[in-house]
């Protein structure tokens, strides 16, 4: 059993110790009938998903837009309800997109 550094205490952990760790995590969660997948989505699925909702929520809007302006729509809020909407999801994707590519860029500066 390894023992935890005191609260405070500073240790150096190299790439191969946490490759280690990982590894030993793996094989104890192996030994104990764990199954490594969860039941739910994956996250390339969730992903997909979140992309998917971001595009239709685009399309709405510009349906909206695009019937407002033909005057087939009358209500002015709900166009801009969609539209804000739509934006923020827009947002939030590009967020995530630069935080993965950040955390990507980080890990591939890392030394091993």
């Amino acid at each position: 059993m390894t023992s935890v550094p005191a609260v405070g205490a500073t240790t150096s952990i190299t790439a191969t110790d946490a490759l280690n760790r990982a590894k030993e995590m793996t094989q104890r969660a192996a030994g104990n009938g764990i199954e490594m997948r969860p039941d739910g989505p994956t996250f390339g699925e969730r992903l997909k998903d979140s992309l998917d909702n971001v595009a239709e929520a685009q399309g709405d809007a510009a349906k909206l837009v695009r019937d407002f302006e033909m005057g087939t729509e009358t209500d002015l809020t709900k166009v801009m309800v969609a539209q804000q909407v739509s934006s923020l999801g827009f947002q939030l994707t590009l967020n995530v997109r630069n935080k993965a590519l950040s955390a990507y860029k980080d890990i591939m500066n890392m030394p091993v």
